[in-house]
């Protein structure tokens, strides 16, 4: 999706024209869905998706965490454009104020998400994107392996782009 077609989107979704300015993030490409890789199922049956060499990473990590005695659950990877801006036409539906929904959601056009580089991960037995995931020792081993295996935590408590502390997000990078 385009530059203009983003801004499209955003007036439409009521996301101020300064979002990305104001917030410190840049533009993130959309992967080729085609390209993608297919890592896991959510329990209602959606892929997880990923670009083949970070699926290889989300793989090489998940297989070092096992040995570890952990166990990692991706919970979501790839997220389209459009599938982020229904995600937010829902929670304004549900009556939830924008600035809110953003503390919580990147504006489409910003989220890692649309990358297919992102992954948000639980462990067993924890609530799904929840901050307690800060407190279990699989978070705890991310912290201090993931980074080898190329991913980092995207949005650590106080960050500078004013989305709220996410335990659960981590990011590959080549």
């Amino acid at each position: 999706m385009n530059h203009d077609a983003i801004a499209r989107l955003h007036a439409e979704l009521g996301i101020p024209a300064d979002y990305a300015t104001a917030r410190g993030l840049a533009r993130q490409a959309e992967a080729e869905e085609a390209a993608l890789v297919t890592i896991a199922t959510t329990g209602d049956a959606r892929p997880i998706r990923l670009l083949p060499p970070a699926a290889v990473a989300w793989e090489k990590m998940r297989a070092a965490a096992r040995t570890a005695g952990l166990t990692l659950i991706p919970l979501s990877g790839f997220r389209s454009i459009a599938r982020q801006a229904e995600i937010i036409r829902a929670k304004l539906d549900a009556g939830q104020p924008l600035d809110e929904i953003l503390r919580l959601v990147a504006a489409p056009g910003y989220s890692e998400h649309h990358t297919a580089r992102a992954l948000d991960l639980g462990a067993p037995g924890e609530p799904p994107l929840d901050e307690t995931f800060a407190r279990t020792t699989a978070f705890a081993w991310l912290n201090t392996h993931a980074g080898s295996h190329g991913f980092h935590l995207s949005y650590p408590p106080g960050n500078s782009h004013g989305i709220a502390y996410e335990p659960w997000h981590w990011c590959w990078h080549a």
